[in-house]
């Protein structure tokens, strides 16, 4: 049971049940990843515009943001976004649990195209150890075809990733998937 308050589907007004019905919209339900932002309306809200753009990215693929965000997960054990994205990748990517599995043991497993594969490694590495990126990691990438634009949506993306696991592991997130 979370730690902190958090407002149910069925109990919410105003603000808080206005962004829930766009949450309940695009993904069907609302799950505790949503609710657990509820006694912070502009949060929640930003979250969802958060989610919004990068559902809709136009180079940045679902594959490889959930990749990121399982990975980057791992890197901070939250279980609810390692599941949550596990899922995703097997039930909406086709990926195999053997699959899911062996890029978590090694991200250089994951059966990305090469482009993405170096994008998913350099968010990993920004993640981890930001002192460590250096011109010729942003170079490579550019070698690849990736705009700054691209890259610093995705280190971007796996950055906010530590930060929800960091506010999941605080209030213990209920698992929901």
């Amino acid at each position: 049971m979370s730690i902190i308050s958090t407002v149910a589907p069925e109990h919410t007004e105003g603000k808080v049940a206005e962004l829930y019905g766009q949450i309940q919209q695009m993904m069907g339900r609302v799950p505790n990843a949503f609710q657990m932002y509820s006694s912070s309306p502009a949060l929640l809200e930003q979250q969802i515009q958060h989610i919004s753009y990068f559902m809709q990215h136009p180079t940045l693929s679902f594959p490889l943001l959930a990749m990121v965000r399982m990975l980057v997960s791992q890197n901070n054990d939250c279980q609810y976004c390692i599941g949550l994205n596990e899922g995703m990748l097997i039930q909406r990517v086709g990926l195999t649990v053997e699959q899911v599995a062996a890029i978590r043991r090694d991200p250089a497993n994951a059966p990305l195209p090469d482009k993405d594969k170096a994008m998913l490694l350099l968010v990993l590495k920004a993640t981890k150890t930001p002192k460590s990126v250096d011109k010729s990691d942003l170079d490579q990438l550019r070698a690849l075809g990736w705009s700054d634009g691209d890259i610093m949506d995705a280190v971007y993306h796996g950055a906010r990733n530590v930060a929800v696991d960091i506010v999941f592991n605080a209030f213990k997130i209920d698992n929901d998937f």
